[in-house]
């Protein structure tokens, strides 16, 4: 009998020996050190994860910056304008809404429109003609070529376009001796993109423009520098409403450094009609002038 409890008593040895008190006390410094460790591990994890984030945030330039098109520039206020400087020279417009009266411009207008023997002119390009989307008549005693179109000579002025003639180079200071006359008849009419840079006008001439009608939009831009060859994707542009009565004018190195073009139209326009007092001249020194 006093075996079996002694058995007993060995078997229910299963609950082991009494911790010591040092062992006791290691345990939760081990745990602490267990959770120092790993919150520096979140704590590292964390600094890398900001670092990350900015990062991905970070805006950097472009090597290259885009070219975009600049803004065309716009003129609607009486003055004179320097467009541009270049060796060629200085290129200037000179605007004046109002030159002729609202009243008087009305019925010049009409007369203009019912008395001016207008024409479709024919252009033959690479072999193929087409009729110019716009009426024209010419006057002056030489003739005026552009675009491998000859207008013959017309010495008999109307007395209103003489008229008018003589109140421009009053009031401007400059002779014309020849006048292109444009009816642009709707918003489909127009002229493309072009300079009145032709020889027999000479160098840097002056070109008077006086508007009569609906207000259509002028629009010009500087011919590209040589590098560009011949892109006009980035160049200055400039616009220009001309209203009834307003005269326009350009001088100084404007043909030679920029074209300009009366657009087509979306909306319904009426009936326009433009008058450009010039100066041809007959011989080869007056070309150079």
């Amino acid at each position: 009998m006093e075996d079996k409890r002694r058995k007993a008593r060995v078997q229910g040895a299963w609950a082991g020996p009494v911790k010591s008190r040092t062992a006791s006390y290691a345990a939760p410094e081990a745990s602490a050190a267990r959770n120092r460790v790993s919150v520096g591990t979140d704590q590292t994890w964390m600094r890398r994860e900001q670092l990350s984030s900015k990062r991905q945030f970070v805006f950097k330039e472009p090597a290259e910056v885009e070219r975009k098109a600049p803004e065309p520039r716009v003129i609607d206020e009486q003055g004179l304008y320097e467009i541009s400087t270049l060796p060629t020279g200085v290129s200037r417009v000179h605007l004046i809404p109002g030159f002729i009266d609202s009243k008087q411009a009305d019925w010049m207008f009409e007369q203009l429109l019912q008395e001016i023997p207008w024409r479709q002119r024919t252009h033959l390009r690479q072999n193929l003609s087409y009729k110019e989307p716009r009426l024209t008549s010419w006057y002056g005693e030489l003739p005026y070529t552009y675009s491998r179109l000859t207008m013959q000579p017309n010495p008999n002025w109307h007395p209103l376009l003489t008229m008018l003639k003589e109140h421009i180079e009053k009031a401007t200071s400059h002779t014309f001796n020849s006048l292109l006359c444009n009816l642009y008849r709707n918003e489909k009419d127009s002229v493309d993109w072009h300079s009145d840079d032709e020889p027999s006008l000479g160098r840097n001439p002056v070109i008077a423009s006086l508007s009569l009608g609906a207000t259509r939009i002028f629009e010009m831009r500087k011919k590209p520098p040589p590098e560009e060859n011949g892109d006009y994707t980035y160049v200055e542009r400039v616009r220009i409403p001309l209203p009834h009565g307003t005269l326009l004018m350009m001088d100084g190195a404007t043909q030679e450094d920029w074209q300009h073009r009366v657009p087509k139209e979306y909306h319904a326009r009426e009936p326009r009609i433009n008058l450009t007092f010039r100066t041809i001249y007959p011989d080869p020194e007056g070309m150079q002038r």
